[in-house]
């Protein structure tokens, strides 16, 4: 029987949030049997500062998967974070921060997964939550599309087409089993357009982007000067962000996921439309 694991001590990191430019700091610690992923706004004191990691807690998706609670606390682009919880089994989980957006690091879930490892994962008793799909469910939006159907397993495949020579059209193929998340995805860092920057600052956005974090991409060329990881480092960081979206769901999926030019705002839209439809899927 698969059972549900927490971390076995606190831990933290700090950074800058990629959106906001401010420093931030995240502390991990343990969590009870049932808690899942709980994130915790250190920094409030007048109101209820928990936000639970769910689907339904989603409020934006623009540029990052963001969330609220019922009291208007909110926290900014989860997604790396919660993958590195997915990818290494952490089921039950305190994430502490001491303001409103996670730092972005390096761009990648890499630190995260560094400190989850340095604070340690612990089995607990109880049998872990899993979202079994039971029939397909998909959600479609002009080109894009993205789906989860019944398989063994947690299995994606995900593909991103884009016109830039720098990028075109990229897939993957991967399979949720130990030590894959840390070795073939992790470290694969998020990307942007620099024709873009001048928008997004004029939004308020992007104002920790630099490219220590985020690989840059202008015309057909890479202006970072270390280059890419890997070639496909674009599709797997797409395929990061999907890992984290859909944990989500509240715990792990048993399934296939397809995902033809998928985004936070398809993957959010996803779980919501499994779950209206309670023939779709169990939990076991």
């Amino acid at each position: 029987m698969n059972r549900q694991q927490t971390i076995a001590r606190t831990a933290s990191l700090s950074g800058v949030g990629v959106h906001s430019g401010k420093p931030a700091t995240l502390t991990v610690r343990p969590a009870a049997e049932g808690a899942g992923v709980l994130f915790r706004r250190a920094d409030v004191t007048d109101r209820d500062a928990i936000i639970p990691a769910l689907a339904t807690k989603v409020t934006t998706t623009e540029l990052g998967t963001n969330m609220s609670n019922e009291a208007g606390v909110s926290v900014a682009t989860v997604e790396h974070f919660l993958a590195a919880c997915s990818g290494l089994g952490i089921d039950n989980i305190i994430a502490e921060l001491d303001g409103p957006e996670l730092p972005i690091l390096d761009g990648s879930s890499r630190p995260f997964v560094e400190m989850l490892d340095e604070a340690g994962v612990t089995e607990q008793g109880a049998p872990r939550r899993v979202l079994k799909i039971l029939k397909p469910v998909e959600v479609r939006h002009g080109a894009k599309l993205v789906r989860l159907s019944p398989g063994e397993g947690f299995e994606m495949r995900v593909t991103i087409d884009f016109p830039t020579k720098a990028i075109g059209r990229q897939q993957i193929r991967f399979a949720m089993t130990p030590g894959a998340f840390a070795r073939d995805v992790a470290w694969a860092r998020t990307f942007g357009f620099a024709h873009q920057a001048e928008q997004l600052h004029g939004m308020g956005k992007g104002l920790g982007a630099s490219m220590d974090n985020t690989i840059v991409v202008e015309g057909d060329a890479i202006l970072n000067p270390g280059g890419l990881q890997a070639d496909d480092e674009f599709v797997r960081h797409k395929l990061l962000d999907v890992i984290g979206d859909l944990f989500l769901a509240g715990g792990q999926i048993e399934g296939l996921y397809e995902g033809e030019q998928p985004g936070h705002a398809l993957n959010n839209q996803l779980l919501r439309a499994v779950f209206a439809d309670a023939t779709s899927f169990a939990w076991t």
